[in-house]
């Protein structure tokens, strides 16, 4: 069938707009859970006074942080100092183009359920995700100030380390699904419902507490939150940030949060199939088909961004020492022995 060139520009751009305010808004109630969840682990309320059950407590966050003072200190270099907070959301919205959130169902030439399918997609997340520390790593240095500086070198150093952590737990999944197209893999782990995923078909759960805990790193979440560290630093790199700029750290943060559950539903636990796949005959037609898994997507992103709350609000913060420690002399290791294990594990099944 011939496209249209136009019909296909205006679908994508709708596509982008769309995916973009889903994703804002996506991170916006995920701060209002996370201070929900907190608050009932700690025993308390959480936000309850704006809007039914404090539903409208993100707007009017979002709201304040919008109206208030944009103080830059003097002795910034304020051309980093700006370029910073964008590049640390630029990355963290970037991230969500590669991420399928549906079947492969394509209108007038355009994946409705994807940005941008590329057949080299994880590689271009992990390179994305490196890039983003870039805007951390500036924001500290630009500040001019010891406390940023400390946080930023701290960010710094804690991503390196991890990220060949996380890059290597990653690769029994590519030997598995022999990709690394997102849609590649999600399709190998689709065909005996959850008995047919990485995590549990693939024997890759090793691979799976290796990247959620160097993810959990990656991102500086708690118990790995050193960057920020408030009792010691402050609040790390955006110690000298205010208004929109600091807000836009914020943001990136927990876009970041949600980019993880994404990558670990589509490597680990089959993506959008449901995990009784080919178990029960389809029901339904393509639309609620497409629905029923987007509701399976969306049910497993939310699973692991409760686990970024329920590990916050019950684990302490680890010292810098037991961090890197951690990082080099457990997590790398038992990477590289589930490679080597994968790897024979995959050759005696071949013979």
């Amino acid at each position: 069938m011939e496209v249209n060139i136009w019909i296909f520009i205006l679908l994508s751009l709708i596509k982008v707009i769309v995916v973009t305010v889903l994703l804002l808004m996506c991170v916006a109630y995920t701060v209002l859970l996370e201070r929900k969840l907190v608050g009932r682990i700690q025993n308390r309320w959480g936000p309850s006074r704006v809007g039914p059950f404090g539903l409208l407590q993100p707007l009017v966050d979002g709201l304040k942080l919008f109206l208030k003072e944009e103080i830059d200190p003097e002795v910034v270099y304020r051309p980093l100092f700006i370029l910073a907070p964008i590049i640390s959301l630029g990355c963290a919205l970037l991230s969500i183009s590669m991420i399928p959130f549906g079947p492969d169902i394509t209108w007038h030439g355009v994946q409705l359920f994807q940005i941008s399918d590329v057949n080299i997609g994880l590689l271009i997340l992990l390179a994305i995700g490196s890039i983003g520390v870039y805007g951390t790593a500036l924001s500290g240095w630009s500040s001019n100030n010891k406390y940023s500086l400390l946080g930023a070198l701290r960010a710094s150093s804690q991503v390196i380390s991890y990220e060949l952590a996380l890059g290597l737990s990653l690769v029994g999944v590519v030997l598995r699904s022999q990709s690394f197209r997102l849609r590649d893999i999600v399709a190998v782990q689709s065909t005996h419902g959850f008995l047919s995923w990485n995590f549990f078909g693939g024997f890759q759960f090793i691979a799976f507490f290796i990247y959620i805990t160097a993810a959990y790193a990656e991102a500086g979440r708690a118990p790995f939150d050193l960057p920020e560290a408030e009792t010691e630093l402050v609040a790390g790199y955006h110690t000298e940030y205010s208004s929109m700029k600091f807000a836009m750290f914020f943001m990136a943060e927990y876009a970041h949060m949600i980019t993880i559950g994404c990558i670990a539903t589509l490597l680990f636990f089959g993506g959008w199939s449901s995990p009784f796949a080919n178990w029960l005959p389809p029901f339904g037609g393509v639309v609620l088909q497409s629905l029923m898994a987007i509701f399976w997507f969306i049910v497993k992103v939310f699973f692991f961004l409760f686990l970024f709350v329920w590990v916050r609000g019950t684990l302490p913060r680890l010292r810098y020492d037991q961090l890197m420690n951690f990082g080099w002399r457990f997590l790398m290791p038992v990477a590289i022995l589930n490679i080597v294990g994968t790897s024979l594990w995959l050759a005696l099944r071949a013979q």
